[in-house]
């Protein structure tokens, strides 16, 4: 009988930081064997220096591509890519080699979604600045893979359980943030925003658009972008069949996601969403990529520098991550 469990690619992250060691922890888990076919893609040596170092028991079998995937507890499964020595880098410090080979890991993951023959890929996190020495101007694997897979309108979801929230800006000031809001962006936004609830099977999904001022405005005394580009955009929406509430005040829009109003939030800028994400599930969220042929999630943190080689990092949303990505395979039937 064929196996109907998804085979999910697990990448390896900045060898440098917690992604070996969160990605073998989280491999010892069980129950992630009764719902999908994990597969590492990484260096087998840097796996095994993680393994003796914090004195796991799997056993690593290499593959050499994802139809040799067993799904068998005990057992991990690994393409090697070789590219990589636990002799090549000191845990903790910035490093071109675990830069490209990280880079690698998420390029080759990406294809193999793109070609189907994984149902999805989980990313453990990579290091911004050690892509930077190797040569990549990425701002993360988020933009590596809009580019293999050439989209135009794509972004994160961050998922804490059933709060959904999707940034319309991230990485900007707030001065930026305010004048980058238009009637074509949140309307594109808001339209991602539904592509991405796909995933989930929802029926009839519920979209809300967190104002930017206090008290949405307050009919223009504090400022217009509610009432001349929020509401023209919202109006587009609903005439697309969305279904879209707002622009809703941001000091209340998250309780009233958390009781279920909503099944995705749109913040307006960075810290409105991440204060949220912060109060309401802190060390929960995983992210999902909205507006790609594939399916992709994540860790909801960092590479940990700090605290890698130590054997104390917490794999916990990395299991998150991977238990999603299986659950939307599976949904997709993939």
């Amino acid at each position: 009988m064929k196996d109907r469990r998804p085979v999910v690619a697990i990448t390896m992250g900045d060898a440098a930081g917690i992604g070996p060691e969160i990605t073998l922890k989280a491999l010892e888990k069980p129950e992630l064997y009764n719902i999908c076919l994990p597969l590492v893609l990484g260096d087998l040596d840097v796996m095994e220096q993680i393994k003796e170092l914090c004195r796991k028991k799997s056993v690593f079998r290499r593959v050499s591509g994802p139809d040799q995937a067993i799904g068998e507890y005990g057992t991990i499964d690994i393409i090697d890519y070789d590219n990589i020595s636990p002799k090549d880098f000191n845990f903790g410090e910035i490093n071109p080699i675990c830069g490209k080979a990280a880079v690698r890991y998420t390029v080759e993951a990406g294809k193999m979604a793109m070609e189907r023959i994984i149902g999805a890929m989980v990313s453990a996190p990579l290091n911004k600045s050690s892509m930077g020495k190797a040569g990549y101007d990425y701002e993360g694997q988020t933009q590596i893979l809009g580019e293999l897979t050439e989209a135009t309108n794509y972004g994160m979801i961050l998922v804490l359980d059933k709060i959904r929230i999707m940034m319309y800006s991230t990485h900007m000031s707030l001065s930026d943030a305010i004048r980058k809001v238009s009637i074509k962006g949140l309307l594109e936004k808001i339209r991602l925003a539904r592509e991405g609830l796909a995933f989930f099977n929802i029926e009839n999904p519920v979209i809300a658009v967190s104002a930017i001022n206090p008290h949405c405005g307050e009919g223009g005394l504090f400022g217009r972008q509610e009432i001349d580009i929020m509401e023209p955009a919202i109006e587009k929406a609903r005439a697309e069949n969305i279904d879209v509430r707002g622009p809703v005040p941001a000091d209340i829009i998250f309780s009233h996601a958390r009781n279920g109003d909503y099944d995705l939030v749109i913040a307006m800028y960075h810290d409105q969403a991440n204060m949220a994400v912060k109060l309401l599930g802190f060390g929960s969220v995983v992210t999902l990529l909205a507006g790609l042929p594939i399916i992709r999630t994540s860790t909801g943190h960092g590479t940990a520098f700090d605290i890698a080689g130590k054997c104390i990092a917490d794999e916990t949303n990395l299991v998150r991550a991977i238990r999603l990505a299986a659950r939307l395979a599976t949904n997709k039937g993939a």
